[in-house]
């Protein structure tokens, strides 16, 4: 899947919409059909805050994708300029960020992604304030949690559930006192039961999604249910299809992975 825009016709803070197109190539009609699928419920389960009585994403807005590597995927650390295609790296959040660009190209939305892989909730606080709070966000959306759980059954993390909820919701304190008039979108973590995922992650690993939706909650932000989302993708295709190692996107993952997120805050 080629997810580089065409530098010959547009620059990248502007992508064109062949690039989007060419994004979305390696789509295959398992993921057409479960795009198609869970469009109803992603209508019912991802929807915006009731006491939000205006759209989340609007002109001129500064929008920000944060996480761990899923978020992440390969992004060039060193170019930092907004819109652009290897700074928004190879994943859901380039997805989503170029489909925004191409429906709104006057919009003036600056579209960053500051995700880092192997990334647990404490080690966003350690650097919250050069890669969230300097870039004065208007939208900012968190996906984080599975490195807050398997970290403990892969590489000896003492953390607990505990832990992550406290970090959480003490992060995002932070960042609503600085940025009192933000909007969050609180992404679900998940989990495939394939390859690194086995039937011994569950039920432990549930309470990581619902300390997530409970957060949210409290913030008023917008949750987008992924979990639900594959859950759903797995009935039509098998969950290789959608997360190789049964935690990190595959292509079509990924693309679903966008469309709910663009279902969710309204886009």
């Amino acid at each position: 899947m080629s997810t580089q825009s065409d530098s010959s016709e547009q620059h990248p803070s502007h992508p064109s919409r062949r690039a989007f197109v060419a994004a979305g190539i390696g789509l295959t009609a398992a993921a057409m059909t479960a795009i198609n699928s869970i469009d109803a419920v992603a209508a019912e389960d991802a929807r915006p805050s009731p006491a939000s009585g205006k759209p989340l994403i609007e002109l001129g807005q500064t929008i920000l994708f944060q996480g761990d590597s899923i978020t992440d995927v390969h992004r060039t650390r060193d170019d930092h300029e907004a819109n652009s295609q290897p700074a928004l790296g190879n994943g859901y959040a380039w997805l989503a960020a170029a489909q925004l660009l191409v429906d709104r190209p006057d919009a003036g939305l600056k579209i960053f992604n500051r995700g880092v892989s192997g990334d647990k909730v404490y080690q966003l606080a350690d650097r919250w304030d050069q890669d969230c709070l300097a870039l004065k966000p208007d939208v900012l959306s968190i996906l984080i949690g599975v490195n807050d759980y398997w970290a403990i059954t892969k590489h000896g993390y003492t953390g607990t559930l505990e832990k992550y909820e406290t970090d959480y919701r003490a992060l995002l304190k932070r960042t609503k006192d600085a940025l009192p008039d933000l909007r969050l979108v609180i992404c679900e973590p998940f989990a495939l039961e394939y390859g690194s995922v086995d039937k011994s992650w569950f039920p432990a690993f549930d309470g990581y999604r619902a300390v997530a939706k409970k957060v949210a909650g409290e913030a008023g932000a917008v949750f987008v249910p992924f979990q639900t989302m594959f859950d759903a993708a797995v009935k039509i295709a098998p969950p290789e299809r959608w997360a190789a190692d049964g935690v990190h996107p595959t292509n079509d993952g990924a693309a679903l992975m966008a469309r709910w997120w663009l279902k969710a805050v309204g886009a």
